[in-house]
């Protein structure tokens, strides 16, 4: 990363994304590269199909068709799954480019097997925390996975080798992602794989001291049939399509009686209830994907289209409220 890129940290109004002053504060913890333990898609019109970058060959073959975020047309990958996803789209995760430094287009999710891809990427690492540390930041996370919990642990190891604060880079936050399928959580086995990923990261808090608990940075629900160990997929190819939703939300069914909601109900009791053996609480941040059918999404949004908080948005804040006083219990005690 370089530092003209990172904001400030415990800085209020800085610009978003969109150049428009934000009256939130900046945290303090400073977050690794997006899903790179898997390859992903690239977003918009080919998601689910365009699964890696156009060749050199497939470039001065004329046969690399360009990937649009915003358009609602499908569109398609050429043969080999490839596409232009750096001109009018992105990519859903770093996992998806190549590295220098590392073997192959699409290196990180195997860097594991590759010392010299490790060691480009915690050279890399160790720059970015410095520039980390110069913008005021204390604390370092891994990369935000999207399921591979033996690549944080993996990082965690090499990261924190010569210290365990950031000054070196060590990350004292576990960072990852989690989405159900198709509106069945229990059948697909999402409540199973979320419980399994929160026990990866309490096993680390107590391998590791130093480690405070894990950050859930991206938590929903995704419109097709269920591959735990590859969230990528194409939409509307389960059980429960979202375009046969008038909302294109998850409809009523026998796992999910009150839809959406059931859900969010549901893992926000998990977050709270799973603590390390000496009871610490694992889960130290929780976001929930408050959008609508993007990145092969159902419509995860909190808020109907005239601003009123929705059912989902209500089973949110009941959860978050939960939570935090249980979290406000372990601090007294």
């Amino acid at each position: 990363v370089t530092g003209d890129w990172v904001r400030t940290a415990n800085q209020a109004n800085f610009l978003d994304s969109n150049g428009k002053p934000s009256p939130a504060t900046m945290a303090d913890i400073f977050l690794g590269s997006n899903e790179p333990d898997i390859y992903g898609s690239c977003m918009g019109n080919m998601f689910g199909e365009c699964g890696k970058p156009c060749s050199e060959a497939s470039v001065k073959a004329n046969d690399c068709p360009a990937a649009y975020l915003e358009s609602d047309v499908r569109a398609h990958a050429n043969a080999a799954g490839e596409c232009n996803c750096w001109q009018y789209s992105h990519a859903t995760g770093v996992g998806f480019w190549p590295l220098p430094g590392c073997n192959g287009e699409q290196p990180l999710p195997k860097m594991w097997d590759d010392p010299g891809c490790v060691e480009a990427v915690m050279g890399n690492w160790k720059q970015t925390a410095a520039i980390a540390v110069s913008k005021g930041y204390k604390y370092l996370s891994t990369p935000l996975v999207a399921e591979n919990m033996e690549y944080v642990a993996n990082f965690v190891e090499e990261a924190c080798k010569e210290c365990q604060d950031i000054s070196c880079g060590c990350t004292q936050y576990v960072g990852f992602h989690f989405y159900g399928y198709d509106c069945q959580p229990v059948s697909e086995g999402s409540y199973d794989a979320f419980q399994s990923r929160m026990d990866a990261v309490k096993e680390l808090m107590e391998r590791y001291p130093f480690v405070k608990g894990a950050i859930v940075n991206e938590v929903g629900m995704l419109n097709c049939a269920g591959e735990i160990d590859n969230p990528i997929c194409i939409p509307d190819s389960g059980k429960y399509p979202a375009k046969n939703d008038p909302n294109h939300r998850c409809p009523v069914n026998s796992e999910l009686p009150n839809g959406l909601a059931t859900f969010v109900e549901h893992i926000m009791k998990m977050v709270a209830e799973t603590k390390t053996s000496d009871g610490r609480g694992v889960v130290k941040g929780f976001s929930w994907f408050n959008e609508n059918m993007a990145g092969g999404t159902y419509n995860l949004r909190l808020f109907d289209d005239d601003g009123s908080v929705n059912e989902v948005g209500e089973a949110y804040m009941k959860g978050c409220t939960a939570w935090g006083a249980a979290q406000n219990r372990q601090v007294q005690v």
